[in-house]
């Protein structure tokens, strides 16, 4: 495949799941956090287009899981009457980024029984499995694309400085850089976040996972770049700007940064998953976003419990939704490396 138009599939797949994301409430079909304490860890619904006495439907509809009679944790498909799913109709509110406020769902269930449809199951709070990992989604991926851009932002300003004015400027700030590079990242978090009070609001929690994994990440950006830029700055347009008499920001601006793009774009791939499965880590170690409040870390944390890992094989879904999202990545930088090799050649 060319580089080109695999560079295109890679980022069509990963816009359509990063949309997804993004518009969670159309897609989820209830509020994350909404219990139905009568189903936990209920299993996934099926979707039936025939019903128990053979007859064919067009419109799709499940039959609701109820507890077996003398049981706490089995559960059996009622067949009393087949529950028709609608698409595009109004529910409960939700907002788009934060700040439209929706009513419109994809799809919902209806029926008069207490039991939702679970595409994906319930937890262990009869908590709806497929609209929790869809709103988790939301958390675990705007941590990372923040911190990733807080450590590209710091690389790329220290970068730039440390090569262009080089000296002892650039030797503090390299040592400074492999400093970090060896650091061991994951126990340093994890230092870092035992400091820190365990009992914080989830938006406390998300911006301290942010600040924590951000600031540690820009060391191997900033080498990157400072490499571009002691490469760059020798070349004859960068001369000639400055006997222009060009201010060192014009020139660093106008004809250095833009050199460096190739390299920021593939860092970028790199960072947003490796920050969001940051993310992942610290959550399910219990030190991130903590419930009520979905993130794919936190959605992890039930299969600490071994009940949960024996009995309950639905839990595992949050984990295998998360690996179309990783792939989409890998797949990404391989092709903007691919992309930026060609164009240089």
């Amino acid at each position: 495949m060319r580089p080109g138009l695999k560079l295109g599939v890679a980022v069509a797949f990963l816009a359509s799941i990063h949309g997804i994301i993004l518009f969670a409430g159309f897609f989820a079909p209830e509020n994350p956090v909404t219990q139905h304490r009568d189903t936990p860890y209920a299993p996934p619904t099926a979707i039936h287009f025939v019903d128990l006495s053979g007859q064919f439907h067009l419109r799709p509809f499940f039959y609701p899981n109820v507890l077996r009679v003398d049981s706490y944790t089995e559960y059996e498909a009622s067949g009393e009457r087949p529950c028709p799913i609608h698409f595009v109709v109004p529910g409960v509110e939700y907002k788009i980024a934060g700040f439209l406020p929706l009513r419109t769902h994809l799809f919902s269930g209806s029926c008069d029984s207490s039991s939702p449809m679970y595409l994906m199951g319930s937890d262990a709070f009869g908590r709806d499995l497929f609209s929790r990992i869809l709103y988790g989604g939301q958390i675990s991926l705007l941590a990372g694309l923040l911190a990733a851009g807080m450590s590209l932002s710091i690389g790329t300003v220290l970068g730039a400085a440390a090569g262009f004015k080089g000296g002892i400027a650039d030797g503090l700030l390299m040592r400074l850089a492999d400093l970090f590079v060896a650091l061991p990242w994951l126990y340093l978090l994890l230092g870092l976040r035992a400091f820190l009070p365990l009992s914080l609001d989830p938006r406390q929690a998300l911006l301290l996972v942010v600040i924590v994994v951000g600031a540690v990440g820009w060391a191997r950006p900033a080498r990157l770049i400072r490499g571009i830029v002691l490469s760059v700055r020798e070349r004859n347009f960068v001369r000639a700007a400055r006997g222009f008499g060009a201010s060192d920001f014009y020139i660093v601006r106008r004809h250095i940064l833009p050199e460096t793009t190739s390299v920021i774009l593939t860092q970028a791939s790199l960072l947003i998953p490796q920050y969001v499965l940051a993310e992942i880590t610290l959550s399910f170690l219990g030190l991130g976003i903590s419930p009520p409040t979905a993130s794919w870390g936190n959605l992890l944390g039930d299969l600490q419990h071994y009940n949960v890992l024996e009995n309950y094989w639905w839990m595992y879904l949050p984990a295998v939704a998360m690996v179309p999202f990783f792939l989409g990545y890998l797949v990404l930088t391989a092709a903007v490396e691919e992309r930026a090799r060609a164009v240089s050649s």
